[in-house]
């Protein structure tokens, strides 16, 4: 579903409307088909009732430059974000203050010109690079099928880059799936100097093979996510679960669920990496527009403040701002 008449099933009282909220991984983008993700349809999700003062863009191969190097072209999508990040600075709403964008890191040392040029372009927001480590196995089974190759956090140049980008001050966002943890546990052990966020929980499936296997699939991701959870350098972004391809069947319903639904069905996945990184290594995100095609944004915040509804003030701020405006080093008033 996903769609704004399916979305608009869902009416909800905002829970604590006041949490001030740093929405640390969301998607731009516009498509040839019309189904565009701009600032207006940000924002139209952004101030539906929650206190979202800032967000960081991530990357999602938008507006590639059409000409030119390879190695050069996702240079256009930050300077796409760039217009749409000054526009939010003039509408009263959600600012846009952050950018991960796209390198190839394979380049080696030599992608200090892309970050360079990242930079120069960011309008002072660039923060980071993700290069995703998404390699799926059975691409056929999946919504949205990570392309990367099956080996990439093994491969010497891709290390060489993560390490070169560490060493500019730039952070490393990365996505991949549950069976994929323990090669990213390497991965941070092997560039313990680059700042890295593990995006949506490390992806545990939960479609085609991997539907009938959800409790050994937890129980293995609850071992790998401690361990990862011991690397300083990795912080955790919990969100990002309500894709098709996790499997919750949310997409497929006469409607969208409610928050206690949400809630009771995602609480041990948060909860356990909580518990493991900490509040203070943890970030709470929408992935809208992806997370958007199983629940409206208003419910997956209102389901995320019950889910930590017990923990300190401190804590619930740390989660939902503060560690957000830390790592990818936003000002926040």
């Amino acid at each position: 579903m996903g769609n704004d008449e399916w979305l608009a099933l869902s009416i909800e009282d905002i829970v604590d409307p006041n949490q001030k909220i740093i929405d640390p991984h969301h998607h731009l983008w516009r498509r040839a088909d019309g189904n565009d993700y701009v600032l207006a349809n940000l924002h139209g999700d952004t101030m539906s009732g929650h206190n979202i003062v800032q967000s960081v863009f991530v990357e999602c191969h938008a507006e590639y430059r059409a000409d030119g190097p390879e190695h050069l072209k996702p240079l256009g999508e930050t300077e796409f974000v760039a217009v749409q990040a000054e526009a939010s600075e003039q509408t009263g709403g959600t600012v846009i203050t952050g950018i991960v964008a796209h390198a190839d890191l394979t380049l080696g040392d030599a992608v200090e010109e892309v970050l360079t040029a990242h930079e120069a372009l960011g309008g002072g927001r660039f923060r980071g690079i993700r290069h995703a480590g998404a390699h799926a196995e059975f691409p056929e089974a999946l919504t949205i099928a990570g392309r990367a190759p099956a080996n990439l956090y093994q491969n010497a140049d891709f290390r060489t880059g993560l390490k070169k980008l560490g060493q500019m001050g730039y952070s490393f966002d990365t996505w991949h799936y549950h069976y994929q943890n323990k090669s990213f546990l390497d991965l941070a052990k092997a560039c313990p100097d680059t700042q890295m966020i593990l995006d949506h929980f490390g992806t545990p499936l939960g479609v085609g093979p991997y539907a009938s296997q959800k409790q050994a699939i937890k129980k293995e991701w609850k071992k790998d996510i401690a361990a990862i959870a011991e690397c300083e350098n990795v912080v955790a972004k919990i969100g990002g679960l309500a894709m098709p391809d996790n499997g919750f069947g949310w997409d497929k319903q006469e409607r969208p669920p409610t928050s206690d639904e949400f809630a009771e069905a995602q609480r041990e996945y948060y909860l356990h990496t909580i518990e493991c990184f900490g509040p203070d290594r943890c970030m709470f995100e929408s992935n809208f527009p992806v997370d958007r095609m199983s629940l409206p944004y208003h419910v997956l915040y209102n389901g995320l403040k019950k889910i930590v509804k017990d923990f300190t003030e401190a804590e619930k701020d740390a989660m939902f701002f503060g560690t957000a405006a830390r790592i990818y080093r936003l000002s926040v008033q």
